[in-house]
């Protein structure tokens, strides 16, 4: 079927851009292309809106003058997360040059020389694609499940790109999904985004209200005796270094409790670094109520 003419053009200005921007040394290209996506971007996209209307439903205490940083300054970090991604190896350099910290480094690594699965899970917050990078160059291959994008001219060459940082990669489809459980039962380490809304997910909590959550990578990690391992790439001051954070495993007990647990564990490290996070997607869509006990 031949391609949408608007997907034709969205996918010819973004390469362009980007190849643009891989011609810049990485010290300019980051900085600049997360200034393109706050600055023209994001305007045009509707995503400034979709940042203070997430935040006045769940943070409304916040002041006017913090609203208006993060309107800049989450879409600057989607920028830059979109073209260190496209980086390879100079990403993937940056992010091993810091040793991950955290009470789960040790328990990643006996599971690996165990053999044992390992569901390595984080949200679109700092850079998604960092811990998968930092634990390729440990040694540690972290198979990913994607969502393929609706534009797929525009889909071929980001599956390109993710697939340079670490492969397996799965789709979400029939055929990837069965990929990913025989690669997760034959001990291998998968990568997961538990963040997104999710119409046929779970009603659980998070930034005290109503969102709906997939439950599959807790059930997946019970289902296959899988740790279960919140991972967060923190980026730096500097706007181009990361820190890895590998949080201790999630206890085995329901799939529900498993996932407030990873809902809770994101949401403390959004609080502290809120312009880190995507607050462009819509996360509490059709799901926004204030949970019961909790104030709007």
């Amino acid at each position: 079927m031949m391609p949408k003419f608007k997907h034709r053009v969205v996918n010819a200005v973004l390469r362009a851009v980007i190849g643009l921007s891989l011609a810049l040394p990485y010290r300019m290209r980051v900085p600049l292309f997360g200034w393109v996506v706050s600055r023209v971007v994001a305007p045009i996209a509707g995503w400034n809106r979709r940042v203070r209307d997430n935040l006045a439903l769940v943070w409304p205490e916040l002041p006017k003058s913090e609203v208006r940083r993060l309107m800049r300054e989450v879409p600057d970090n989607v920028g830059r997360t979109i073209i260190e991604i496209y980086s390879g190896k100079e990403f993937i350099e940056r992010t091993a040059a810091v040793p991950p910290v955290g009470e789960g480094v040790a328990a990643l690594d006996a599971a690996r020389d165990a053999g044992r699965p390992v569901i390595l899970v984080t949200g679109h917050f700092g850079n998604y694609d960092a811990s998968r990078a930092a634990m390729g160059a440990r040694g540690i291959q972290v198979g990913a499940l994607y969502m393929p994008m609706v534009n797929k001219l525009f889909n071929a060459h980001y599956e390109e790109a993710i697939g340079n940082i670490s492969r397996p990669l799965f789709p979400r489809s029939p055929r990837g999904l069965g990929q990913m459980v025989r690669f997760l039962r034959g001990g291998g380490v998968l990568g997961m985004l538990v963040d997104h809304h999710m119409s046929h997910g779970m009603t659980l909590g998070f930034f005290g209200h109503e969102a709906k959550t997939a439950l599959s990578a807790a059930e997946m990690a019970l289902k296959y005796d899988a740790l279960l391992i919140p991972t967060y790439g923190i980026r730096q001051p500097d706007g181009l270094n990361f820190q890895i954070v590998v949080e201790a495993p999630i206890p085995h007990t329901t799939p529900e409790e498993m996932t407030q647990a990873l809902n809770d564990s994101l949401e403390a490290l959004v609080r502290r670094h809120p312009e880190q996070w995507f607050w462009i997607h819509r996360r509490w869509k059709g799901a926004g109520a204030p949970l019961i006990g909790e104030e709007a």
